[in-house]
């Protein structure tokens, strides 16, 4: 079992060390990898407000669902990352690193599971537009490797975990049971709403 572990953990610092190494082999393209690594998740809160402020009912609740799914994956992701720590890779090894980072918890990815909970969420509802989100959520994840400052299993941990939470909430939310909440907050955000906008 051990060995199995080693082995995993041997595969992920070379897959670390071929992405990471990208930086050495191709730098014009650091600034970008850098840029995603560390700005890209803002373009995600600009397309939630974005869908809500479309105003349609579908927008809104998909936009609650999406809110409650990233939530809950960074959530989940503390609690994993206080019972389990993994140092970042620029703590363990020499590595090329394109951006400051603090030494925190490196497992699973906090913006991995984030993005990827908000396109698999967006995806549930919108097909199109999830897909296109999917890669930008995906270009976060590489960026980061590239950058130096996760794993490659750090980002695959994210983003299956934020991916699995944004399922469980979606079933969840359009079930009978739980469907009064979303619609409840909605509710409520657009009483103050009308009062705010009222001509």
């Amino acid at each position: 079992k051990k060995e199995h572990v080693m082995n995993l953990s041997q595969l992920d610092y070379q897959w670390f060390q071929a992405i990471n190494h990208f930086a050495e082999r191709f730098p014009a393209w650091n600034p970008l990898m850098a840029f995603c690594a560390v700005n890209l998740d803002y373009l995600f809160y600009l397309g939630v407000v974005v869908y809500w402020f479309v105003r349609t009912p579908e927008n809104r609740r998909m936009v609650v669902n999406t809110l409650i799914s990233a939530a809950t994956a960074l959530g989940t992701n503390s609690i994993i990352g206080a019972i389990y720590h993994r140092d970042r890779p620029f703590v363990a090894h020499h590595v090329i690193q394109l951006v400051n980072h603090e030494a925190s918890a490196s497992f699973p990815s906090n913006h991995a599971a984030a993005a990827f909970a908000v396109a698999a969420s967006i995806w549930l509802w919108r097909r199109k537009d999830g897909w296109v989100w999917f890669v930008l959520a995906a270009l976060i994840g590489f960026s980061r490797i590239w950058s130096g400052i996760h794993y490659p299993m750090d980002i695959v941990g994210g983003s299956i975990l934020g991916i699995l939470i944004a399922v469980v909430i979606g079933i969840l939310m359009r079930r009978q049971g739980l469907k009064w909440l979303s619609e409840a907050l909605i509710r409520i955000y657009e009483s103050i709403e009308h009062k705010v906008w009222k001509p």
